[in-house]
């Protein structure tokens, strides 16, 4: 069932429900999840917001053009409103963004009027848990022009054998040649969540993240692979894969490596932080 919605919900409120309603989830790959998907019309984009992202990214500013990553951010509070909603079966505290895909079928102008939905599309038992698939979908007119796939990992106990995939038995190649090396500021996180609007406190303050387990405060995986992005440069027409392996500390030291379409954000020993591949469409 579609549900259409007069504007973006506020995600504070979304993140405090959220919380707390983790503790009563029962995740599992078998739960039922809601089926709704959540439609925003007439959607314009917010070209001072925009910027914002821009800068923080480091894509161009000014440009009559959507990041490749930025209909996420703009797609983010419609899948919070799911993942936060008491018919989701898995805890917002502490699910983890593992990957990413995007499809963009054709450039987005900045100053386009679109059709926004999300859509929980299932979930799949994971060897660590269970993980939740969110679909995006931006339309102009009829036509999907931008299309994202995200998995999410509910981390729990399990003693169902998740199915192999290719990605488990591959050899790990080679790592990628150094592009740069980018030292991160400390304020990222509340860069990122300013210009973005997701002010998970993991990602804000060394206090609030050490509450959720972390040393420090870490980027938001979109921010890595928006960064790596931004330096790689995407077709108008292309499908991005991304993995997110590992959190980035802030403030920090990280490599970006690249070679063809692939493409990594490395840490100190090359600890693979991100991975992804950028492949144009035909």
């Amino acid at each position: 069932m579609s549900l259409v919605l007069t504007s973006a919900p506020s995600l504070p409120p979304l993140l405090a429900r959220g919380a707390l309603l983790s503790p009563f989830k029962r995740p599992g790959p078998d739960a039922e999840f809601p089926r709704d998907r959540l439609v925003l019309p007439r959607l314009r984009v917010d070209l001072a917001r925009l910027a914002a992202y821009e800068r923080v990214c480091g894509f161009p500013t000014g440009e009559d053009a959507l990041p490749v990553t930025y209909p996420h951010v703009l797609g983010f509070p419609l899948a919070m409103r799911l993942m936060s909603g008491r018919d989701f079966p898995l805890p917002l505290l502490g699910l983890v963004h593992t990957s990413i895909t995007v499809t963009r079928h054709e450039a987005v102008t900045a100053t386009g009027e679109y059709e926004l939905s999300v859509h929980v599309d299932g979930l799949a038992p994971h060897r660590r848990g269970t993980e939740a698939a969110v679909v995006t979908e931006l339309r102009a007119g009829e036509e999907v022009v931008w299309e994202s796939r995200s998995t999410y990992l509910a981390r729990h106990r399990t003693t169902r054998q998740a199915p192999e995939t290719a990605k488990d038995v591959q050899e790990t190649p080679k790592p990628l040649p150094v592009v740069a090396e980018w030292r991160l500021a400390g304020d990222v996180g509340r860069r990122y969540g300013a210009a973005s609007g997701d002010r998970n406190p993991i990602h804000l303050h060394p206090l609030t993240a050490r509450l959720f387990g972390f040393p420090r405060a870490i980027a938001h995986g979109m921010w890595t692979v928006a960064r790596c992005l931004a330096a790689h440069g995407v077709p108008d027409r292309a499908r991005v894969d991304a993995e997110f392996r590992a959190p980035v500390l802030l403030p920090g030291t990280v490599t970006y490596a690249a070679e063809g379409g692939r493409f990594e954000l490395r840490g100190g020993g090359d600890r693979v932080h991100l991975a992804g591949e950028v492949r144009p469409l035909a």
